[in-house]
């Protein structure tokens, strides 16, 4: 443990002296980035400082001021998700696990969300959300620096999806810290049960920082609406945008950020410690199902922050999405039962609980991006598709998958990563894309081409599985060399509950 202190405090002082040090004069802040990319107005997207304006025209109109209503329901979000995490994720993971495991699962969710937090404010954000090049942000937020103006004496505001609408850049930062958060610990059940605490937070802190920020940025980070003032400055605006943002990929939530980004963070981390002692000669059947019940049941209310939240306004796209995500859930919970009844001759518990977690993670690129009919459809392929995903597919990979965090959100994330291109479509109920945000108009239905985006949602997630996938490589091979991955055979046999925390879950 005292090495991985001492491993995250250099990492700090590494970052912050550098970072304070460059000028950062000539380039604005990012003002709020969006949850998805731009290419639809419902879509969430990064969410810059605004592109200078003309002097007169700034004089003329009078700074846009932030909505009560929809600064509310931003931070009613970030507490949804928050707890979506910690307890909804930490018990649906814990009735996964066997007993003498349960308090390390809550452990590293509850610790893992806590330490991203923090890593979020100290540098987090500004690498995420401040403009820098098509990989990855700048310097002007460190350390939350310029989120009060001086000048002005008031909070900076960040950009929504509407022109001359805005919210507290500080609520925003607050919202995508709870996503970066949740990510990471989506990583924990690809390896529960056998893997050293120290190395978890490791692992962590050196994935988030080297793959989650990147890819947050390349995929939601732009200059904001208010930046399009006029054709002649478009081209130079989606210049300073995040590479997957300027080809037009569709995430309203994070399905390649945060599903696809963790699920191959734990298939990685599932192949580099090893299988459990005892896989595939023992029965590792959960613990408790009816906690794992209550931890789905807290996932599905709290995503409805996750993905309604992502409209940064309290509009028609978050009623969209909320409503999405109610019937995508829905239809794969009842995809999930049937399939497994066709196969295994009853539907169970922790299929229905695993069918409505495959459905939220379908929809979650998707959510203000398609049509209700669009939803159904995607929330149902989903359940079939991840039901497949944690039998044949788990079997075909021969990992240990401890939680199936690649069949489910590897899967999941993938398949609604490339029906959102699909279903986007207008022709098809999806409320189609902004083709032009200097007027905000959308691509017309005889315009829409449904192959040019299914193309371009590919393209996304093969980068982020690529990425992802070898960041998370060098970064487990690291942490075995510093601390070690693993726990003794004996800690692994008493539980990591006594051995890694001496303390435990249940008094008999």
């Amino acid at each position: 443990m005292k090495k991985l202190i001492a491993s995250l405090a250099l990492a700090v002082a590494v970052f912050a002296p550098a970072a304070w040090a460059q000028d950062t004069a000539a380039s604005a802040p990012a003002a709020a980035a969006a949850v998805a990319t731009a290419a639809s107005e419902a879509a969430p997207a990064a969410a810059a400082a605004s592109a200078p304006a003309d002097a007169a025209s700034a004089a003329a109109a009078p700074a846009p001021v932030p909505n009560k209503g929809d600064t509310a329901w931003m931070m009613v979000s970030t507490l949804l998700v928050i707890m979506m995490t910690v307890p909804g994720l930490a018990l649906f993971y814990g009735g996964l696990v066997r007993s003498k495991n349960m308090l390390s699962v809550l452990m590293q969710v509850m610790v893992a969300f806590s330490l991203i937090v923090v890593l979020w404010v100290i540098y987090g954000y500004s690498f995420a959300f401040t403009e820098g090049n098509k990989f990855i942000g700048g310097t002007d937020r460190i350390l939350m620096k310029g989120i009060w103006d001086n000048v002005a004496g008031s909070f900076a505001n960040g950009a929504t999806f509407s022109k001359g609408v805005v919210i507290p850049e500080i609520v925003f930062a607050a919202f995508q810290a709870t996503f970066a958060g949740i990510t990471a610990c989506l990583i924990v059940g690809a390896f529960a049960e056998r893997i050293k605490f120290s190395a978890v937070l490791l692992f962590l802190a050196l994935w988030f920082t080297f793959s989650y920020l990147p890819i947050a940025h390349m995929v939601w980070f732009w200059m904001g609406p208010d930046a399009y003032t006029a054709a002649g400055v478009v081209d130079e605006m989606n210049s300073k945008a995040g590479m997957i943002w300027q080809w037009g990929a569709l995430d309203f939530a994070g399905g390649t950020v945060v599903h696809i980004n963790a699920a191959m963070a734990g298939l990685v981390g599932a192949f580099m410690v090893g299988k459990r002692i005892g896989y595939g000669k023992e029965a590792f059947t959960p613990h408790s199902l009816t906690l794992t019940m209550v931890g789905a049941s807290l996932l599905w209310v709290g995503w409805f922050g996750f993905n309604a939240g992502s409209a940064l306004e309290a509009n028609g796209f978050a009623a969209l999405a909320f409503i999405n995500t109610f019937v995508a859930t829905a239809a794969a919970v009842l995809a999930w039962c049937v399939g497994e009844a066709l196969l295994k001759g009853k539907a169970s518990m922790l299929g229905a609980a695993s069918g409505a977690v495959a459905g939220l993670v379908a929809i979650t690129p998707a959510a203000g991006n398609v049509g209700i009919g669009g939803a159904l459809i995607i929330g149902a392929v989903a359940g079939f598709a991840c039901l497949w995903g944690v039998n044949g597919l788990k079997k075909l990979l021969g990992a240990d998958d401890s939680l199936d965090v690649f069949g489910v959100h590897g899967v999941g994330g993938i398949v609604g990563a490339l029906l959102t291109g699909v279903f986007n479509s207008p022709s098809l109920g999806g409320p189609s894309a902004v083709g032009d945000w200097v007027t905000a108009a959308m691509i017309a239905p005889d315009a829409y081409s449904i192959g040019a985006q299914v193309w371009t949602q590919l393209k996304a997630v093969l980068v982020t599985i690529v990425w992802s996938g070898v960041v998370s490589l060098i970064a487990y091979k690291i942490v075995d060399l510093v601390i070690g991955l693993r726990v003794s055979e004996d800690a692994e046999r008493e539980g990591l509950d006594i051995s890694s925390h001496g303390e435990t879950a249940y008094h008999k």
